[in-house]
């Protein structure tokens, strides 16, 4: 479905799947926005994200989606990384979710902005909401003694705050400015 304003139509990518064989976000963005540009002759934006946990050097990273395994597994990934984090303390289960989003433009200029949603990984799943990661994730900046993690967040909570969110908000000038 196209939602529309007067100078703006977005519309969803109906082509051929691009491989993802980028080792960053951006790279794997870009891939993904090239593709979409090339089939359709239009601008096209594209995001590549993950979870990066500092312990483990930013993994999974660009390999999010896919750290349990090639079939995609949400419920897999999750319990592999606490499994990894077990015996991890508090203090080093910092991480953070990114996500990069890549504008490609049919004359062949390219953008790329990143947002970054900064917390720490909960030891068990929590609340029923989101997806992927988002039951053990728990951004920083709320209250103390009041701490959610994005499995607990409202729909309009996430989507206000998110590392999604945050990327947009860098778009938002660059679109502007075309």
């Amino acid at each position: 479905m196209a939602r529309t304003r007067p100078d703006l139509e977005v519309i969803g990518y109906d082509g051929p799947e691009p491989v993802e064989d980028g080792v960053t976000f951006a790279e794997n963005a870009l891939i993904k926005a090239r593709a979409a540009s090339a089939h359709t002759g239009l601008a096209a934006l594209a995001d590549d994200s993950g979870i990066c946990v500092d312990v483990l050097g930013g993994s999974p990273g660009v390999f999010s989606a896919y750290w349990a395994g090639q079939k995609k597994d949400a419920s897999a990934n999750l319990e592999l990384l606490l499994d990894q984090l077990r015996d991890i303390a508090d203090p080093h289960r910092t991480a953070h979710f990114t996500s990069t989003i890549a504008l490609v433009l049919p004359d062949g200029r390219e953008r790329v902005v990143e947002g970054r949603w900064p917390g720490r990984l909960a030891h068990a799943a929590s609340g029923g909401g989101g997806f992927g990661y988002d039951p053990i994730f728990i951004p920083d900046g709320q209250p103390t003694g009041n701490e959610r993690t994005v499995g607990d967040f409202t729909a309009e909570e996430k989507q206000s705050q998110s590392h999604r969110a945050r990327a947009f908000s860098e778009l938002v000038p660059l679109l502007a400015a075309l």
